[in-house]
């Protein structure tokens, strides 16, 4: 999808043919109008925005049963961690090598991680959704009340992202959820850490590798990613914990120095009062455990999984190495 910028404030015109099943008469979508005109959106426009979105129950079905709630880790690893993930990959990182670089040294965060949270997202830029955003957002704003709120808020923040970048709010497309791009932002996240990182004057993470990458890793850094410390460690089978040091949540409950675990079998660099945890997934060899520390964490505030940040973690060990391992 190649993005056209419009000229000016998007012209009502544009979009002012109505569409199967808009949202035009809906009455959640009535009663938000107001919001809209305090964001500073004419009726006129608000009207538009409404007729031309269309509702879609098969975006309510998606985001009713995502991958992390019905597959363990052995099965979700399949997904993320491929020999073709792997190689398209390399060939991403070879082909964005100075920007990935510069992302480096600018921000702090590995060019390894960027590119594996880019291929876990989208395939690299390749898989960057279906749906128009509009279309995700107003359906699950407006017919889809358990996460209304959060979805109310993104669709006023979609709408305000499209005027500050000029462009036809009808025309993005991106996931069920809305996300959008190589890095798929939430456009609440698109507003706040995308940046133009060519600049061009224009941040552009839908069809811009390089303005993606510096973002994925302006976001990271902005949630507290710390240069150099590690992820994560596997421990031993003579490591293991009980079942009282995992805790659930996502939040590091532990410090280092509390742990039951020897500090030379982690990271023994890493001074007592470091923030870390345990966790358990299941492998196909049986339960594993890990170590896990603030970057780890840090993984998990662009997706609240740990098994998303897990598959992240080990695509980019298998980019840095440039292999597969098992």
């Amino acid at each position: 999808m190649k993005l056209i910028k419009a000229v000016g404030v998007v012209a009502v015109s544009v979009f002012a043919t109505a569409a199967m099943a808009d949202y035009s008469e809906h009455p959640e979508a009535i009663a938000f109008k107001p919001d809209l005109l305090e964001s500073g959106f004419t009726e006129a426009e608000i009207d538009a925005f409404l007729a031309g979105a269309e509702k879609k129950q098969s975006i309510i079905d998606a985001i009713s049963k995502p991958a992390e709630r019905v597959l363990e880790w052995k099965d979700y690893r399949k997904i993320f961690i491929t020999e073709r993930r792997l190689n398209e990959g390399l060939d991403f990182m070879r082909e964005q090598a100075d920007t990935l670089a510069r992302a480096e040294r600018e921000l702090g965060v590995p060019a390894e991680i960027i590119a594996a949270i880019i291929g876990v997202e989208t395939y690299y830029g390749r898989i960057t959704g279906s749906y128009r955003v509009i279309d995700a957002l107003t359906t699950l704003a407006f017919d889809y009340p358990k996460r209304a709120p959060f979805f109310k808020k993104q669709l006023r923040e979609y709408l305000m992202l499209a005027k500050e970048q000029g462009v036809d709010p009808m025309e993005p497309k991106g996931s069920y959820a809305g996300a959008m791009g190589y890095g798929q932002f939430m456009p609440s996240s698109y507003r706040a850490y995308a940046i133009d990182f060519d600049d061009d004057q224009f941040t552009d993470i839908w069809n811009n590798p390089v303005d993606a990458i510096g973002s994925v890793g302006h976001y990271l850094k902005r949630h507290g990613w710390v240069p150099g410390q590690p992820i994560m460690q596997e421990l031993s089978d003579a490591e293991r914990v009980s079942s009282e040091w995992l805790t659930s949540g996502l939040k590091l409950d532990f410090t280092v120095g509390e742990l039951p675990i020897s500090r030379d079998e982690i990271a023994a660099s890493l001074p007592a009062d470091t923030k870390a945890k345990i966790i358990e997934l299941q492998a196909e060899s049986g339960s594993k455990q890990w170590v896990v520390f603030n970057n780890f964490y840090t993984i998990t505030r662009y997706n609240h999984s740990s098994m998303y940040a897990m598959a992240v973690t080990q695509l980019a060990q298998s980019l840095a190495q440039g292999l597969l391992e098992p």
